[in-house]
């Protein structure tokens, strides 16, 4: 359709189509949507995702593949639908790569993973990191290859407003760099989240890092038994660390004294 401006996008060999219904809304969707994978003219083939935004009356309604339709008022507000929705493309595709559920920064080289599904305050904890001084990989998923090495996911930071959308923001808003290549683990931080807590951790052992890492994996075990081998070579020499945590600036400033010591 003539009306119709395409994003293309390659992510970890997942091939993602965006159907914007207007040029302003495709701006939108290029500074947004995994900024820093490549982007192409075409495809070899069909893509392996398909998502059409089209205007409705008071805003803009995405339909999936699946048939899933959502509605928000402006394209801003739209992002945190659509970029879940390819979220889940990608990690249906992925060949030769692992994903964990985890906040995922880079300190001094070396990949600080915070494992923990959705809504257990990963992304707070990353911007509070990001204010720091780390390098942006993900706030939701780490990227692990076959060597355990880990590798950037470059969504937004999605962060909660207190209203019914969150708000997308590039590291660049947080005064931070976003990743560019792999880089090995040197920490795992198993922490969570407790409403006037105090910090309180302990170090764990390797085979329960592992553990952290299987047990915030959308992948089956039984299904790739070679994550095991691929999560164990994660961790081999990493810091891991358990236990509760408070609000995030003092946790991220708490991770990051161990992290520098």
């Amino acid at each position: 359709m003539p009306d119709t401006h395409l994003l293309r996008v390659c992510a970890y060999g997942c091939n993602l189509q965006v159907e914007a219904p207007s040029r302003d809304v495709l701006e939108v969707l290029e500074r947004h949507l995994l900024p820093g994978l490549p982007r192409v003219a075409a495809f070899e083939g069909e893509p392996d995702g398909v998502a059409r935004l089209r205007a409705v009356d008071g805003g803009l309604e995405l339909v999936t593949e699946e048939g899933t339709r959502v509605f928000a008022p402006s394209a801003m507000q739209m992002l945190q639908f659509l970029i879940r929705a390819l979220d889940d493309t990608v990690i249906r595709s992925l060949r030769g790569w692992f994903a964990v559920h985890a906040g995922t920064v880079a300190w001094r080289g070396r990949a600080l993973l915070i494992p923990g599904m959705s809504h257990a305050g990963k992304s707070s904890l990353v911007a509070a990191l990001l204010r720091r001084g780390a390098t942006y990989y993900s706030d939701e998923y780490a990227m692990i290859d076959a060597e355990g090495m880990v590798h950037p996911y470059p969504r937004p930071v999605l962060l909660r407003n207190g209203g019914p959308f969150q708000e997308p923001m590039l590291p660049t808003a947080l005064n931070a760099e976003a990743g560019r290549g792999p880089a090995p683990v040197g920490w795992i931080f198993q922490v969570h989240y407790a409403a006037g807590g105090a910090w309180s951790v302990e170090p764990m052992e390797q085979s329960r890092a592992v553990f952290a890492l299987l047990r915030n994996t959308p992948h089956v075990l039984a299904d790739a038994p070679e994550m095991m081998r691929c999560f164990e070579r994660a961790v081999q020499s990493a810091q891991g660390f358990h236990g509760e945590r408070g609000e995030a600036e003092d946790a991220a400033e708490r991770i990051l004294q161990i992290a520098s010591a």
